[in-house]
């Protein structure tokens, strides 16, 4: 940089005044991504800004849930805001972050709690001292100074500086996949990565509340299950280290491209093979009702078995998930519980889980936790009763009875089939990296740079 500097000013004095103030420009500033009107990816747009959404949705959430202060649950540090980078992607997809996000390759904030000292669209240049160019070495100094949990200081591209607290809250961090690969979903003692459809249900506050909560649920309720199949103490200085910050960096998001590439085809499959009978019987049974039953019946049966379709999905899903994911699945009930007493802890909705289930049902979101598959409803429902909100769940449910939903799903064979499918084509867990997840695999993977080492 100083050999640069030397080169512009003696260049300076040969030019006349217009060349000048263009080199000027050119020797003292560094040139940041905008937005020039091209086409970009609609796709990779829309995941964006969905990425957005749910930053600015859990955010707030984050800090309410360390009211908690819970003397029983392992602990970690949060941020009042979430910051993203955009570099190291390509240059379309780096117009596609400004397009949605005003993001551009500084640490640019895009989500803040409330009282946080910085706000949406500012840009970080120095964190905790460390002024480095690379988007990746800043946010590692963030996470450092993050998880010392005291003080620390940032400056802004306009120059404030300013004042950072960590707060303290349970462990299990809340995080959105990266933008290019929005159906990555990773459960993980410490961390749960939620896919992109879930912000796409309009989260309200409690809602939020209640997926923050959950993902600590999980690693309060399958920590020490989860610990049994694979430990690994190699966190700091890795890309892990990264994703509890945000994982919208390229970094990340081509880890889990990596692991989406491995994944796909075995998850389709397995997914289908679940579907396919269930969908299969529940035509013929549709078929038959139109037949036996009035206009009127018959539209509520066809409503109804679309609820049911909605519900196989669910529990489809649930049983792809693979590695340490798919033991982390096999305590989503006690999560549910976890978090609905929580909630009420909080002053927040504890049906919050119904009506963010509703929503993804009605919008046909089930690739994801937040939807309850037939056995989470069914024991959920059994927690709310006995707090006295069973007609209000039925309400939430659109009138149709949990009880009833349970039945119906459990006389289907295929309704708890747990396929599981594995990063691996051989099923040999040493064979991948991402045999156990992809949150997992990069708590020994080194940080990717520009240069793809």
């Amino acid at each position: 940089m100083k050999l640069l500097a030397r080169a512009c000013w003696i260049r300076l004095g040969k030019l006349a005044a217009p060349a000048l103030l263009a080199l000027l420009s050119a020797c003292s500033s560094t040139k940041y991504t905008v937005d020039d009107g091209r086409q970009v990816d609609p796709v990779l747009l829309g995941s964006i800004s969905a990425y957005g959404s749910g930053e600015r949705a859990i955010r707030p959430a984050i800090q309410r849930s360390s009211a908690l202060k819970d003397k029983d649950c392992d602990k970690q540090w949060e941020l009042p805001f979430a910051v993203v980078s955009s570099q190291g992607w390509d240059e379309n997809d780096r117009v596609a972050w400004v397009r949605a996000l005003g993001v551009d390759e500084r640490l640019t904030v895009i989500a803040t709690a409330p009282g946080s000292p910085l706000s949406p669209g500012e840009k970080l240049i120095s964190v905790a001292g460390s002024s480095s160019t690379e988007a990746e070495q800043q946010l590692l100094a963030l996470t450092e100074a993050r998880d010392r949990g005291r003080a620390f200081a940032v400056q802004t591209a306009a120059g404030r500086g300013v004042v950072i607290q960590p707060f303290e809250v349970c462990r299990g961090y809340t995080r959105f996949a990266p933008p290019n690969t929005p159906r990555m979903q990773d459960y993980h003692w410490l961390l749960s990565m939620h896919p992109l459809e879930v912000p796409l249900a309009n989260m309200n506050e409690d809602e939020a509340l209640w997926l923050v909560l959950w993902s600590q649920g999980v690693s309060e309720e399958g920590g020490a299950r989860m610990k049994t199949v694979h430990y690994s103490t190699k966190i700091a200085s890795t890309l892990y280290s990264i994703f509890t910050i945000a994982t919208g960096l390229k970094g990340a998001a081509l880890a889990a491209d990596a692991a989406i590439s491995a994944a796909k085809n075995a998850a389709a499959s397995a997914v289908g093979e679940v579907l396919k009978q269930q969908l299969i019987d529940q035509g013929k049974a549709l078929a038959l009702q139109k037949i036996r039953e009035s206009f009127s019946d018959q539209l509520e049966q066809m409503t109804k078995g679309q609820v049911l379709g909605a519900l196989q999905k669910a529990a489809a899903n649930r049983g792809a998930l693979s590695g340490i994911s798919y033991v982390a699945s096999t305590v989503f009930e006690k999560a549910d519980e976890w978090a609905f007493t929580r909630v009420a802890q909080l002053n927040g909705n504890p049906l919050s889980a119904f009506s963010l289930h509703q929503k993804l049902l009605e919008r046909d979101l089930t690739g994801n936790s937040m939807i309850l598959d037939a056995e989470r409803l069914s024991a959920l429902n059994k927690v709310a009763a006995a707090k006295g909100f069973e007609t209000e769940v039925v309400a939430i449910l659109k009138g149709i009875k949990p009880a009833e939903l349970v039945a119906d799903v459990g006389a289907m064979p295929v309704a708890s089939a747990r396929k599981r499918f594995s990063y691996t084509l051989d099923n040999d867990p040493g064979a991948n990296p991402y045999a156990n997840g992809l949150i997992d695999a990069t708590l020994s993977m080194p940080l990717a740079t520009k240069k793809g080492k």
